[in-house]
């Protein structure tokens, strides 16, 4: 584990645990899907703008996202993304995005490699943009293993 990865899990443990709370979803996939989908905090997305789960700026707005965007330009085309004002909103509205839209993957939470597979194999993964569903779902389990060995080392330092 590295100074980034332990850093990115200090910071947004606390949004990960109030946002499984309200939503009635497992903290552990939470953070493991900000880290991967974030490159543990490191994303101009994050880093910038609080999108820790590159969601889109489509969609009304909400109580979490109060509908301001950030235009990202890649090779050939551009993308509206979300801006979030806090780092909590951004993991409360993923935690009701997957709630209300990934049902499947919701309900199974708490087993991070049933989430991993759901999440991984839903409409959430775009292999357009060139997503591979195998690996999304395999970084996941490790990504959430290397949380918890962050969070055992935070908890009970040597």
């Amino acid at each position: 584990m590295t100074a980034q990865q332990i850093k990115f899990v200090k910071d947004s443990l606390q949004a990960a645990v109030s946002a499984g709370a309200a939503f009635n979803m497992n903290p552990m996939a939470i953070l493991a899907q900000a880290a991967f989908e974030s490159g543990w905090g490191t994303s101009n997305l994050s880093a910038k703008y609080h999108n820790y789960f590159g969601l889109t700026a489509y969609g009304a707005s909400n109580p979490y996202w109060h509908g301001g965007k950030v235009t990202v330009k890649a090779a050939g085309y551009s993308m509206d993304f979300r801006r979030y004002d806090t780092t909590e909103n951004s993991f409360l509205d993923f935690a009701r995005l997957i709630r209300n839209g990934y049902r499947s993957a919701w309900l199974v939470s708490n087993d991070i490699g049933a989430y991993a597979k759901e999440i991984a194999y839903s409409p959430y993964i775009s292999e357009l943009n060139g997503d591979d569903r195998e690996v999304y779902r395999s970084s996941l389990i490790a990504i959430e293993r290397t949380v918890r060995a962050i969070m055992e080392m935070i908890t009970n330092p040597s």
